[in-house]
């Protein structure tokens, strides 16, 4: 046989070969209904951005659904919902959010997603991923969920006004929580003992973050006071000199009753949460400290997380509504109303 022969001879063997395999992955995707697609929402690694319909405003979005929709979670999301959901209802008034509280607990990332799953809300706001298990919980009521990456937001460390310490590494948060260190004096501050405050374990994606990025799941030493809620915790630390406390960036900074400090992953690595200089607290509210997203967008602050929206995947009017409020914050407008709100846009 020739070369050309063999040539076409190897050509229509490929052709063959390739038919053959789109006739089997057909055959997969109608009969099963396999979707590489839906491997992705199910994946509980997989911190999908996948959105469609992205646009420049709130009045090009696009599969926007009319109708009331409850959605609830995290507190961290408090700037947003006040800032960001307030234009959305001004701009697509079809489209109406309810935020709804939980009954007998405090809202959290955590409860959020649970009254998700209980067919509470339609959908919910997370400043944490989906564990495994709230994916298989999904499974077992008969749909799916999808968290889609919105906006880039970092952890503030809030003492006293009166406390004066240059920074604190990552390590010596840990002990302080831990109850290794017990005195400001160990890491450079006045003789004082350390008070720490933090919301109960499993009240929200701030804490869940905090204990296992910093506390790498070890237990809060019986020295953490538990507080309900940020507001609650923060008045605690404007009235006690030794406290200390964490929380989403926002809530903290602007802050005129106490004060946010650097982190650093070492000594002498310090990043503050803020635009330096620091404004004195007391030309607040005059003034105010800034975010210093720079630092959370460049990755130089220790301290930084995602902010998700959980969306259920279940081909109901919920879906449309937790896509459709996805697609209208990562519009070019959302994003610039994230930005004001004091997080970092990630488009």
């Amino acid at each position: 046989m020739s070369q050309k022969n063999e040539t076409i001879s190897l050509i229509f063997a490929l052709l063959i070969t390739l038919a053959l395999l789109s006739a089997i992955i057909w055959w997969l995707t109608h009969s099963f209904g396999f979707n590489i697609d839906n491997f992705s929402q199910q994946n509980p690694n997989n911190s999908t951005s996948k959105t469609s319909n992205l646009s420049t405003d709130f009045a090009q979005v696009k599969n926007v659904p009319s109708g009331l929709f409850n959605y609830g979670g995290s507190t961290s999301w408090a700037p947003i919902r006040l800032l960001v959901d307030s234009a959305i209802q001004g701009a697509r008034p079809e489209f109406r959010l309810r935020y709804t509280n939980p009954i007998g607990s405090p809202p959290g990332s955590s409860i959020g997603i649970k009254m998700l799953l209980n067919g509470q809300i339609a959908f919910s706001q997370s400043s944490r991923p989906l564990t495994d298990q709230e994916y298989q919980q999904a499974q077992q009521r008969g749909f799916r969920l999808q968290q889609i990456t919105v906006a880039i937001d970092g952890l503030a460390i809030a003492v006293n006004p009166s406390l004066n310490v240059p920074g604190l590494t990552v390590n010596q948060l840990r002990s302080i929580y831990t109850g290794k260190i017990t005195n400001w004096k160990q890491v450079g501050g006045p003789n004082l003992v350390i008070k720490p405050f933090s919301r109960p374990k499993g009240s929200g994606g701030t804490v869940d973050m905090f204990l296992e990025e910093i506390l790498k799941e070890k237990n809060f030493t019986p020295n953490v006071e538990l507080i309900d809620t940020t507001t609650q915790a923060l008045r605690k630390i404007a009235n006690t000199p030794g406290g200390i406390y964490y929380a989403s960036a926002p809530e903290v900074v602007p802050q005129c009753t106490v004060k946010s400090i650097p982190i650093g992953r070492k000594q002498g690595e310090f990043v503050a949460p803020y635009q330096e200089p620091f404004v004195p607290l007391s030309q607040c509210p005059t003034r105010r400290n800034q975010l210093n997203l720079a630092a959370f967008q460049q990755g130089k602050y220790p301290l930084t997380r995602n902010l998700f929206v959980i969306v259920k995947q279940n081909g109901q009017i919920e879906q449309q509504g937790g896509e459709a409020y996805a697609n209208l914050l990562l519009t070019d407008e959302g994003q610039e109303l994230i930005g004001k709100a004091g997080f970092v846009p990630i488009r």
